[in-house]
C-alpha cells in the first residue's frame, strides 16, 4: 500500500471518528417516518432526537443523523407519528373498577342482560354481582326495566346493574336493603322510582351514586392489578394522558404514590369531586402538580343524561312531555363552588347535557369570571346548547369539552328526545369550537370506547362504525381532520393547562408520541377505525409495542 493510500485511509478513519465524537449523544432517535408535530403551522418532520424524556430536535432524517447519535433508535420505516393522544374527559378510575364488572354493553334485550349475568360464573358468598353498560334505547321496549326478575334469580345476592351512562342503576331488593334505600328517602326529584307503592329498583343521579358507594371497592393488590390492566389498555390505543372527571382524595393520593414509585406510568389530569375533604386538602392549598399528575380542577354535575331523560331541558322532552329533566347540584351550591375555585386558582368543569343546565352554568360562570380570561373553565359534554346561549362561551372564554362518539351513539334516538328544532343545537361541535377557536375532545370512557381514533373518526365523519347515516349526522358541525387531531392532542393539553409540555412534538416538550400503521390525516375517513397503534411512548420510554 502506498503512503498516499495509507494517509488517505487514516484521514478518512480520523474524520469518521471525529464526526462521531462531534455528534451529541442522546437517549433516543426516532427516524425515517412521517411525524405530525401539531405545532402552530402544522409542520411535518422525519425524525426527532430525544434525551431525558424531552425532545431536543425535530427535523429531517439527514439533519438529525448528522447532529446526534443515540443508544436507541426507532426506525419508523415510513410509518406515521403523532403527539401522544390525550383524553380530555374520561373516567380512568371508573374504567379500572369496571374491569371486574359483568359486561352488559350492546345487549339487545333485558333477557340478554340476564343471560350475561347467569354466564358470569359462580358467586362467592357475600359478594356483589355488578354489571355495567345496559341501554334500554337499544331494546324494542325502550322503557326502564324493573327488578322483579333479579329478585327472583338472586334473592340473597345484592345485584346492581349500571346503565351505560352511569346516571341510572337497577338494583334488586337485597342491594337496596344493603344500601339503606327504601320508600322513605332523602333523594329529591323522583330519583327513586316507585310504582304501585313498590320500589322498582331504578335509581338515578344521587340515589344511583348512593347505591354505587354501597358496593365494596377493591383495595391493595387487587386494585393495583386492575389499574395495570386499565393502563395497558389505554396505552394500546395510544393514550398518554387521561383527564379523570371526578376523583376522591384517597384515589388521587393512591395514583400519586404509584406514579412516584414508577409503578404507574400513565399521566393523569384530575378533576376533583368537590367534597369537603378535597376542598380542604387540595383546593384551599392551591394547584398540586408533579411530572405525571396535575390537580387543579373540580368537577360539578349540573344535570343528568339525555338517554335517561334526566338531562335538564328548557322545555319538556319531546317523547315524555311530563318532564324536562333534573338539576343535580343546586344553583346556590354551584355558585359557592365556583367562588371557592376562583379564589384558589382552580378550574371548574361542569357536566351539562341539557340546554337549561348549560344556560344556567354559563351564566353562573359569567357572573364569577366577568369577561374574557385564561382560566379555561369548562362545560363538560355541552350536548344540547340553545343557539341563543352559544355566544356565552366566547364572551367568558368558556371551553367546550366534548366527546364526539356521544353524537354517533345517541343520534338514532336523540331527535325523539329533543324534537326537530332542538336537535339542531345538539352535538354542535363546530359551532362550539368557533366560539373560542378551539375545542377539547375525549371519550368519556367507560361510557364510550376508550379509543381516541374512534373520537377522531366520529368528529370528522359523524357516522357510527357501520357507516350510518350515509353522508353523516348534522355534518355542518363536523370537525376537519386537522381540528379533530388538535382536539385530542394540543387542544386537549390546553384544556388541562399542560400545553407547554405536552400535546405537540416540539423542542423542549415531553417525548410523548404514538406511531400508527396508517395516516389518519390521509386515509379514507371510513378506514380510520381500522388503523392500528404500533407503538406508544411516554417521556421517551416505550410503554406499548404491538
Amino acid at each position: 500500500m502506498s503512503c498516499h493510500i495509507l494517509f488517505s485511509s487514516l484521514l478518512t478513519l480520523w474524520l469518521f471518528n471525529w464526526n462521531i465524537q462531534m455528534k451529541e449523544k442522546v437517549d433516543l432517535i426516532v427516524t425515517n417516518g412521517v411525524i405530525y408535530t401539531v405545532d402552530a403551522v402544522n409542520s411535518r418532520a422525519e425524525a426527532m432526537a430525544i434525551d431525558h424524556g424531552k425532545i431536543l430536535a425535530v427535523g429531517t432524517a439527514k439533519s438529525i443523523s448528522a447532529s446526534y447519535q443515540a443508544s436507541e433508535v426507532i426506525d419508523l420505516k415510513g410509518k406515521f407519528t403523532y403527539p401522544g393522544f390525550i383524553d380530555a374527559h374520561c373516567h380512568f378510575m371508573g374504567y379500572t373498577l369496571g374491569l371486574q364488572y359483568v359486561d352488559l354493553f350492546n345487549c339487545k334485550t333485558f333477557d340478554e342482560v340476564l343471560q350475561r349475568l347467569r354466564q358470569s360464573g359462580n358467586l362467592e358468598q357475600g359478594k356483589w354481582l355488578v354489571g355495567r353498560g345496559w341501554d334500554q334505547n337499544l331494546w324494542t321496549d325502550k322503557n326502564f326495566p324493573d327488578n322483579s326478575e333479579l329478585n327472583a334469580l338472586y334473592p340473597d345476592v345484592p345485584v346492581m346493574l349500571i346503565r351505560v351512562d352511569g346516571h341510572v342503576v337497577l338494583a334488586n331488593k337485597e342491594a337496596l336493603r344493603r344500601a339503606g334505600i327504601g320508600l322513605v328517602n332523602q333523594f329529591g326529584e323522583a330519583q327513586v322510582e316507585v310504582k304501585n307503592g313498590v320500589l322498582t329498583g331504578i335509581l338515578s343521579e344521587t340515589a344511583a351514586e348512593r347505591m354505587r358507594e354501597a358496593v365494596p371497592a377493591p383495595k391493595g393488590e387487587e386494585l393495583l392489578s386492575l389499574l395495570y390492566q386499565a393502563e395497558k389498555q389505554c396505552f394500546g390505543v395510544g393514550l398518554t394522558t387521561v383527564s379523570d372527571a371526578g376523583l376522591e382524595y384517597h384515589q388521587v393520593k393512591f395514583i400519586d404514590s404509584l406514579q412516584k414509585t414508577g409503578k404507574l406510568k400513565m399521566q393523569v389530569y384530575v378533576m376533583l369531586t368537590p367534597n369537603q375533604k378535597n376542598i380542604s386538602e387540595f383546593v384551599e392549598k392551591g394547584p398540586f402538580i408533579t411530572n405525571q399528575l396535575t390537580v387543579r380542577s373540580i368537577k360539578i354535575y349540573a344535570d343528568g343524561s339525555l338517554g335517561s331523560r334526566t338531562a335538564k331541558l328548557k322545555q319538556p322532552y319531546s317523547d315524555a312531555t311530563s318532564g324536562s329533566g333534573i338539576i343535580v347540584t343546586p344553583y346556590d351550591s354551584i355558585i359557592r363552588l365556583c367562588e371557592i375555585a376562583f379564589k384558589y386558582g382552580y378550574q371548574v368543569n361542569t357536566h351539562c347535557i341539557g340546554d337549561s343546565a348549560s344556560c344556567m352554568v354559563l351564566k353562573i360562570y359569567g357572573s364569577v369570571l366577568r369577561g374574557r380570561n385564561d382560566l379555561r373553565w369548562r362545560i363538560e359534554h355541552a350536548q344540547v346548547v340553545d343557539p341563543e346561549d352559544m355566544h356565552l362561551f366566547g364572551e367568558f372564554s368558556i371551553i367546550p369539552s366534548v366527546q364526539a362518539t356521544h353524537a354517533t351513539s345517541d343520534m338514532k334516538w336523540a331527535e325523539q328526545r329533543l324534537g326537530p328544532v332542538r336537535i339542531n343545537g345538539a352535538y354542535a361541535y363546530k359551532s362550539l369550537m368557533n366560539q373560542n377557536g378551539w375545542i377539547a375532545n375525549g371519550t368519556d370512557f367507560p361510557i364510550e370506547n376508550i379509543s381516541p381514533l374512534f373520537t377522531f373518526y366520529a368528529a370528522v365523519a359523524r357516522q357510527d362504525l357501520n357507516g350510518y347515516p350515509e353522508g353523516g349526522f348534522n355534518m355542518r358541525d363536523a370537525l376537519s381532520r386537522e381540528e379533530a387531531l388538535r382536539s385530542i392532542t394540543i387542544w386537549a393539553a390546553k384544556a388541562d393547562f399542560i400545553e407547554h409540555s405536552k400535546g405537540s412534538l416540539e423542542v423542549g416538550k415531553d417525548a410523548d408520541f404514538v406511531v400508527l400503521d396508517q395516516d389518519i390525516m390521509q386515509v379514507p375517513v371510513k378506514k380510520v377505525p381500522e388503523v392500528k397503534v404500533l407503538t406508544t411512548v411516554i417521556a421517551g420510554e416505550t410503554v406499548y409495542m404491538k
